[in-house]
């Protein structure tokens, strides 16, 4: 029985991947604190800490597929202790009292935090893969419609050209810094942790520093300065970068949906056979994928809250706010793998209408073009009276139900400092684009001089 949209098999595929739950399944959190036990052994038989026979037979048996995990939920239950029912289960594997050294020394928080960054560290390599796939249909469709003009937005309303490349590109530019954040952040957050019941490493005695050295160094992990038990900042700094990431691609994506609308038409998220988008309105085509971004954009900003909450830890240790971790750190991970997926998916089969953007760069009827004339016009007459004779014109045929030429053509002033042909070129929208397909070229040399899309 699930109970839980991350498990549940209707539900899971919007709101997780089935690679991101594998990481974050009970099965390898167990098997992370099992790689820790062994790790641990392993580096302390190397010290003389405890007999190498010992270390050995925990290493072999450190394997959560022959452990009975519903016997050890019961476990837990009863002890109502997350981590003691599995460090016995491990030592009744081993064989001749070898047992007795698993868990020689550290405190169940040494455990658990290392066990997660385990977990973690491999959530990031999948997050890396799919945050630079989906930078590199950016890239593409950066590229492609450097030179596609379409209508620029402000306030929601149409303000002035600009080229559908020139908006990939400032998308690929916010990926490019979650990147950045992303790999500057993995030699802080990376570290393990063994310093013991309280972080003073009473229990390893004078070789602590060097076992903690070799213990990390098995488990490809970074030895922090100091414990963290009492410190969380790591782990919520993690989920916040996942948060932006989530903003950013919510952000996307809720453009992307806009977009796709019938009376816009500019763009439409790929649709597959079968595909159905009502149950009573056969003919709807709903943006189903990026409007399920959208969705777990917004979900993700509560991992971050959790997160930020759980850096309100008492004194020396406190599980109570580890505990929130480990929920909001695998759900952020998860939904962040989800929309990274589905944003792939949107925007490798991105159906672009330029004939549409082009059609809807005409639809206010020429007056979308006032700057571009008012400087034409501050020319002859200056930047102010220039301003003040296109709004007046401007408002005028708003107001009078015709285009912007026939506007501007009644007034005297206007006619007499443009002629009818330079007003006509004047207002065709696809030539005043500015310096976007220039901009998105030097972004895009950047960006691929950076190499951080190989």
């Amino acid at each position: 029985m699930t109970s839980s949209v991350f498990d549940q098999p209707l539900q899971q595929h919007m709101w997780s991947t089935d690679e991101m739950r594998a990481v974050f399944s009970e099965e390898n959190r167990v098997q992370k604190w099992f790689d820790f036990e062994a790790a641990l052994a392993a580096a302390q038989a190397e010290l003389g800490m405890i007999p190498a026979a010992a270390a050995a037979e925990i290493g072999a048996k450190a394997r959560v597929a022959d452990i009975d995990l519903p016997a050890l939920a019961a476990e837990t239950r009863r002890v109502k202790h997350p981590l003691v029912p599995a460090v016995r289960a491990l030592q009744r594997q081993c064989a001749g009292g070898l047992g007795e050294f698993v868990h020689f020394g550290p405190t169940s928080q040494d455990v658990y935090d290392t066990g997660m960054m385990l977990q973690v560290r491999q959530a990031h390599a999948i997050l890396m893969r799919d945050l630079t796939a989906v930078s590199r249909e950016l890239y593409r469709l950066a590229d492609e419609h450097k030179h596609t003009p379409m209508a620029g937005r402000t306030h929601g309303v149409q303000a002035l050209p600009i080229t559908f490349g020139h908006k990939c590109a400032i998308w690929l530019s916010e990926l490019g810094r979650h990147h950045e954040r992303m790999r500057a952040l993995e030699p802080r957050t990376f570290v393990g942790q063994m310093v013991g019941a309280v972080g003073t490493q009473a229990s390893f005695g004078e070789q602590a520093g060097a076992l903690e050295a070799r213990l990390m160094a098995r488990l490809g992990l970074g030895v922090a300065p100091i414990s963290w038990q009492p410190a969380r900042d790591r782990l919520g700094e993690y989920v916040s970068v996942l948060g932006l990431i989530g903003a950013s691609l919510g952000k996307i994506a809720n453009e992307i949906m806009n977009l796709e609308g019938d009376e816009t038409g500019e763009l439409a998220e790929p649709f597959s056979e079968g595909k159905v988008g009502s149950s009573t309105m056969p003919h709807k085509r709903n943006p189903a994928v990026v409007e399920t971004v959208v969705t777990l954009s917004r979900a993700i900003r509560y991992s971050v809250a959790m997160m930020h909450d759980a850096q309100m830890a008492e004194h020396e240790r406190d599980v109570a706010a580890v505990r929130m971790e480990w929920k909001a750190v695998p759900e952020a991970c998860m939904m962040a793998a989800a929309m990274l997926q589905m944003m792939q998916y949107a925007l490798s089969g991105l159906t672009v209408n330029a004939a549409r953007m082009r059609a809807n760069l005409d639809l206010l009827g020429g007056f979308l073009m006032s700057e571009r004339v008012m400087f034409a016009l501050a020319d002859k007459v200056g930047k102010q009276s220039a301003h003040e004779l296109v709004y007046a014109a401007a408002m005028q045929g708003m107001e009078g139900g015709i285009t912007f030429e026939q506007a501007l053509s009644r007034d005297p002033a206007i006619r007499a400092a443009l002629e009818p042909a330079a007003l006509k070129a004047l207002l065709d929208p696809a030539t005043y684009v500015g310096q976007a397909p220039r901009i998105v070229e030097r972004f895009l040399a950047e960006t691929r001089a950076s190499g951080w899309l190989d």
